[in-house]
């Protein structure tokens, strides 16, 4: 069964266009191949940069954000009650008002005590301010340096200028050294951030995120397979552009240089808006959607590989509608932090959910006593 199972899977017309085989992907006449066993070197990459990032993250942002004056706000313990833990971590981390009333009931504790509780129980579950410094500094930091990667890897190929030449002699193009290792170390990166998921900073797009990087590794690791690897390196670097800037951004916020860190933020979403929304839909997807079919008839890695680049292309619309949102903040308001983060509430600070539940609680009142003539 495995046998065959394998034999499917490795079906070369799923990964290879009609009339070409594995056998012509075989190193010959100084020709090297991507194989589908270097990615294997993905995973020991991904350990090296935790480590890396755990290294960094405890002597290089740690002591600057001492340096900079960046401290964690001191917090309440909630008092310990079985009743109300039980809530909490079986059923919801913000109870409704009725719930309220029958927590009041079961523990005698008054509404307001309740409800300060609960405050503080989600202020423990939260990442404190120097976590997120330090891992918005790691990210920065590495984006550069994959950005610059790119940009060595591709400064002077002619596929970069000429978007057709990504499929000139497709698929029988030679693996160069710098997309091996270009490939290997954006690999290894979002596969850290997988393993790393339970410890890192929870956000609001947290499932987003999580899809994002199945569908970037599922994408590397088939371009990587089916030779896709230019145009692959290319989709690289135009997503690692603007997330320096997003990262910059968010260390200086934590920093409190609060302009300069809406100017940086300005310039990433002019950047994003370029690089998601026109240059990846309108120069990107449509050199791998219309240039293949002028030089081989569409096979199953064809239609695949472009369906996972409308996936990418779906989430970076989800995203310019969040970053539009802070960018309006930014300009018209105050922004004070990432709109997808968790932030802290004051024990005496009702939190969105409560005022909005207060506000209708007053008006459904209101309109129910002008109804009775009150």
């Amino acid at each position: 069964m495995f046998q065959t199972v394998g034999e499917w899977l490795w079906w070369e017309r799923l990964w290879l266009p009609a009339n070409v085989s594995w056998s012509d992907l075989e190193d010959s006449e100084g020709r090297v191949y991507a194989k589908a066993s270097q990615l294997y070197a993905a995973l020991p990459c991904a350990l090296c940069l935790l480590l890396v990032r755990f290294l960094f993250e405890r002597y290089l942002a740690t002591p600057l954000a001492n340096v900079w004056g960046i401290r964690d706000r001191v917090r309440y313990t909630a008092e310990p009650n079985p009743i109300l833990e039980n809530y909490f971590c079986s059923q919801a981390r913000l109870p409704s008002q009725a719930d309220v009333r029958s927590l009041c009931k079961k523990t005698s504790w008054p509404e307001r005590r309740i409800q300060v509780w609960f405050r503080r129980r989600r202020n423990q579950e939260r990442p404190g301010l120097r976590k997120r410094f330090c891992e918005a500094s790691w990210r920065c930091v590495f984006y550069f340096f994959a950005f610059v990667g790119g940009v060595l890897a591709l400064y002077d190929k002619p596929w970069l200028y000429n978007l057709k030449e990504v499929w000139a002699d497709f698929p029988k193009q030679s693996m160069l050294t710098s997309q091996y290792w270009y490939y290997l170390f954006e690999m290894g990166f979002y596969l850290s951030l997988l393993l790393s998921l339970t410890f890192d900073v929870k956000r609001k797009d947290f499932k987003e995120q999580v899809l994002h990087h199945i569908a970037t590794l599922t994408l590397l690791s088939f371009s990587w397979i089916s030779n896709y690897i230019r145009i692959g390196t290319i989709v690289m670097a135009v997503h690692d552009f603007a997330d320096i800037l997003l990262e910059g951004a968010k260390v200086l916020n934590y920093a409190k240089w609060h302009q300069t860190a809406n100017v940086m933020f300005g310039v990433f979403t002019v950047l994003f808006m370029l690089t998601r929304l026109v240059i990846f839909p309108f120069w990107v997807i449509h050199c791998t959607w219309v240039y293949p079919v002028e030089r081989f008839d569409p096979f199953f890695g064809y239609y695949f590989f472009n369906v996972m680049l409308v996936v990418l292309q779906i989430l970076h619309l989800y995203w310019a509608a969040l970053i539009s949102r802070m960018f309006y903040k930014c300009i018209f308001g105050k922004l004070e932090g990432d709109d997808r983060s968790d932030e802290e509430e004051d024990d005496d600070s009702d939190s969105p959910q409560e005022r909005d539940h207060k506000l209708s609680h007053i008006n459904g009142s209101g309109a129910r006593g002008r109804a009775n003539g009150h």
